[in-house]
């Protein structure tokens, strides 16, 4: 009988404990969404460093990337994580896919630093290849450094040739960047810590079938929408 009760009392402290974990997960991934709002925001917000309104109006996925860990000396690596939204049918933005960026880099200051990274994916079809499994930048898509500024504000459609449009923002100031040889990849755990539900194939996520749409996941989205009805 005391075995019987022994046996029981592990399993409730085992079930309890790994809610536990599983809720503190959830924490970290809301926070990566938080964190990517505030980025996005930042980038917006400064007018003499704004987005091209050409390519906000093209932008077929963006993905954002708080707190990139950069260690460089001449050649450099990275590793992080984010998020990525996909414009839908609607004009819409989806729920955030979590993604995770690793790899190398040219050029970065010597040094180790912490970057916030935001993409603008201009193809469609460099959207859906991240689905398929690991996409380097650069290697299966084109990547320029993302204008800002006067040269923002000239920008046109026909000046935008690259696949992909990247910025970095170090010490509160944003710039873009060349990023190459980098990898994305689908967060495959941080899907399922967030949403609660394991995420076997991506687009369930923009789908949206049976899954919730969080508080953080709609505040992103709103901070996207509100900013492209500034650009009507």
């Amino acid at each position: 009988m005391n075995r019987h009760i022994g046996t029981v009392v592990i399993i409730s402290v085992l079930f309890f404990a790994l809610g536990g974990v599983s809720a503190i997960a959830q924490q970290a991934e809301t926070q990566r969404v938080l964190d990517a709002a505030e980025v996005f925001q930042a980038i917006i917000g400064i007018p003499e460093h704004e987005v091209p309104t050409a390519l906000m109006r093209v932008t077929s996925g963006i993905a954002i990337l708080p707190g990139v860990k950069r260690i460089g000396f001449g050649i450099g690596v990275q590793r992080g994580h984010g998020i990525l939204l996909v414009r839908q049918s609607d004009g819409g933005w989806s729920r955030p896919l979590f993604l995770t960026l690793t790899g190398g880099s040219i050029g970065w200051q010597v040094g180790i630093q912490s970057a916030d990274i935001v993409l603008f994916f201009r193809s469609r079809d460099s959207v859906e290849r991240v689905l398929r499994g690991k996409y380097t930048l650069g290697v299966d898509a084109s990547v320029a450094a993302g204008s800002l500024g006067r040269e923002a504000a000239a920008a046109t459609d026909q000046d935008l040739k690259a696949e992909i449009y990247s910025y970095s923002r170090t010490r509160g100031i944003f710039a873009g960047f060349a990023l190459q040889g980098a990898a994305l990849d689908v967060d495959y755990g941080a899907n399922t810590a967030y949403y609660g539900k394991e995420i076997n194939q991506p687009s369930e996520i923009w789908a949206g079938t049976g899954l919730p749409t969080p508080d953080s996941a709609s505040r992103l989205q709103r901070a996207i929408a509100a900013y492209e009805k500034t650009l009507q």
